[in-house]
């Protein structure tokens, strides 16, 4: 019994590490300006895969970006690889020099993210539709400026407080 104990909390623990932090060194001096970099058309391919690292969903997904000044406003059209779709409509507004708000269909309150130098980090709790209804999970995504026009995101997912797994995605800027 206690060696199952020990294996439990070792599991935790590990599932708990390794991930981003906001005083990770950073390894460009390319500066991420989300309003830059999301205004216009994108086109994003990604995936989810659960804690085992099973791939269980793939989608595409058409962006169009507005910045007016105030307001970063993004509509994203996902497709899923059974051809089943879905609209999110974004709208975030800079609340200071680095951070961010934001608010669309199904987010719990305000997501709140944060960018410095190449990196922004996103954190919301969202009710996330997937094939037989919706599930309450928490996003801690991270982004990485790759170039003009590449972005990519790694996004963590809990639900409960549990790692239940990632999604990874990669934006490009169509010109």
């Amino acid at each position: 019994m206690r060696v199952a104990a020990l294996l439990i909390a070792f599991v935790l623990l590990v599932a708990c590490t390794g991930k981003p932090g906001p005083n990770d060194v950073l390894l460009s001096d390319q500066e991420l300006n989300l309003e830059e970099f999301f205004d216009g058309r994108l086109k994003a391919y990604g995936q989810f895969q659960d804690v085992f690292g099973t791939v269980r969903r793939r989608f595409i997904v058409d962006i169009e970006g507005t910045w007016d000044g105030e307001t970063l406003r993004l509509i994203e059209d996902f497709v899923y690889e059974d051809q089943s779709t879905e609209r999110r409509i974004w709208s975030l507004e800079k609340t200071g020099p680095e951070t961010w708000k934001g608010t669309a269909p199904g987010v719990i309150g305000v997501a709140t993210g944060e960018e410095r130098g190449d990196t922004f980090n996103w954190r919301y709790e969202i009710d996330l539709p997937v094939p037989d209804g919706t599930l309450r999970v928490t996003f801690d995504d991270w982004m990485w400026l790759l170039g003009e026009t590449r972005l990519l995101n790694r996004a963590y997912m809990k639900r409960f407080g549990v790692d239940i797994g990632e999604v990874i995605i990669t934006f490009e800027k169509l010109r």
